[in-house]
C-alpha cells in the first residue's frame, strides 16, 4: 500500500492533482479541500489510500491520516464505495463525521450527496460500535454541550471557534445546570458575533 506520497505539485484539477514522486506523476484523486490547499509547482505530502479494482488502481489523496483512515472505515459499510466515501469527508469533515455516526445523526448524514435515509441508517448501524468514542464524549461532556457544538458546525462554523464559544457561555452558567439547549446555541452564537 501506498501511503503517503510527497513533491512538487505538478498539476491540479477539479477532482485530481499530479505529484511529481521521483521523476514519476502520480494522479491522485482528492475532495475539493484537499486540492484548494495545493500549489502548482510546490511541494505537497498527502496522505493515500489506494483502491483496487479489477481494471484499475486509483490513488486518493487526503490532507491528513484522520481523513484517510476516515475514508477507508467508511467504505466498509455495504453501499459504500471509494467515490461515496470521498463525497463524505468533502461535505463533513472527519470528527464531524465520527460524530454523526456515533449519535445516529441521519440529517447529516444525508446531506451528503448519494447518501439517503436508508444507506444512513446502514451506515449508522454498521459503523457505530467502530468510529471510535471522541475525547469530548468520553470525558463525560454533557449532551446540551454536544447538540450545541454540532448545531455550530452545522452553521459553518469551525470547531475551535464552536468549542471556545461554548467555554465562554458554560463559564456563566450555575455548576451542574442543564441549560436549555436554545438558549445555549443562542449565546454562544452572540459571543461569536462579539469575535468577529
Amino acid at each position: 500500500m501506498i501511503a503517503h506520497v510527497r513533491g512538487p505539485v505538478a498539476a491540479v484539477t477539479l477532482t485530481s492533482a499530479v505529484i511529481d514522486v521521483g521523476g514519476v506523476g502520480m494522479q491522485i484523486m482528492c475532495a475539493p479541500g484537499t486540492i484548494a490547499g495545493l500549489r502548482i509547482g510546490h511541494e505537497a505530502q498527502l496522505a493515500t489510500s489506494m483502491v483496487v479494482r479489477e481494471d484499475s488502481l486509483t490513488l486518493y489523496g487526503f490532507a491528513d491520516t484522520d481523513e484517510r483512515d476516515m475514508f477507508e472505515l467508511v467504505q466498509t459499510a455495504s453501499g459504500v464505495g471509494p467515490k461515496v466515501a470521498q463525497a463524505m469527508l468533502a461535505v463533513l469533515d472527519p470528527e464531524r463525521l465520527r460524530r454523526a455516526i456515533a449519535h445516529g445523526d441521519l440529517a447529516t448524514l444525508t446531506m451528503v450527496p448519494g447518501i439517503g435515509r436508508k444507506g444512513a441508517e446502514r451506515i449508522v448501524v454498521e459503523l457505530k460500535d467502530r468510529v471510535g468514542v471522541t475525547t469530548r464524549v468520553a470525558a463525560g461532556t454533557p449532551l446540551w454541550r454536544d447538540q450545541v457544538h454540532e448545531a455550530l458546525l452545522g452553521l459553518g462554523w469551525s470547531a475551535r471557534d464552536a468549542e471556545a464559544a461554548l467555554d465562554r457561555v458554560a463559564a456563566d452558567l450555575p455548576r451542574d445546570a442543564e441549560p436549555e439547549v436554545s438558549a445555549v446555541l443562542r449565546d454562544a452564537l452572540r459571543s461569536l458575533a462579539r469575535d468577529r
